[in-house]
């Protein structure tokens, strides 16, 4: 088993004695994947707050043209289908186990498991907040004239760099993948990184 510690009772002492065991690590990964599935979640209720007219007082769906158009309803569905994904991948692997090498490894932490699900739950984030951002720059666009901060019109102008205004409903897809990509590779975290001090 575990972690085959070296106990050292007149010091008082317990020392991991190798023969690693990932429990901890795994516990890590898994306390990790449910921070970001609540990160993932509280981003989907501001995004479905935005497109929920009674609620923001814009225009139901960010669109100016409601019952024509469906504007960005389909949004708010994809980031609720990331959560309830996300909330299943975060259900943690570290409190399984399963006997192995002829029962050698009597208990395993499943941390291999932690990882992969964790990395998922990562990458569905990303695309939750990239939503997110797409539904404040249709948000921002709708309040006009009245303007934004700097660091979120900045913020604002790197979505509008690669992806414009909803006018009329369309093919949203490469418009998604840009704002994913805008937040993989920390374009708006950047902008936002400039609110702290050095």
């Amino acid at each position: 088993g575990t972690d085959n510690p070296l106990v050292f009772a007149s010091e008082e002492a317990v020392l991991s004695g190798g023969n690693f065991h990932g429990e901890p690590l795994a516990l890590a990964l898994d306390t990790a994947a449910i921070g970001l599935s609540e990160l993932g979640s509280i981003s989907e209720r501001r995004l479905f707050r935005m497109l929920t007219g009674f609620l923001s007082e814009l225009p139901p769906f960010l669109t100016r043209h409601s019952g024509l158009d469906s504007g960005y309803m389909l949004l708010q569905y994809t980031a609720a289908a990331l959560v309830t994904d996300n909330q299943l991948l975060a259900m943690p692997a570290s409190v399984h186990s399963l006997p192995t090498s002829a029962d050698q490894e009597d208990h395993n932490s499943m941390g291999w498991h932690s990882a992969q699900r964790g990395r998922q739950v990562a990458s569905n984030v990303e695309a939750i907040l990239a939503l997110e951002a797409l539904g404040a720059a249709q948000g921002i666009d709708l309040l006009s004239p009245l303007r934004p901060g700097k660091l979120t019109a900045q913020a604002h102008a790197a979505i509008r760099e690669q992806v414009p205004p909803l006018d009329h409903d369309r093919v949203l897809q490469p418009e998604i993948e840009a704002a994913i990509d805008l937040v993989r590779r920390g374009t708006l975290a950047t902008v936002g990184s400039k609110a702290r001090p050095a």
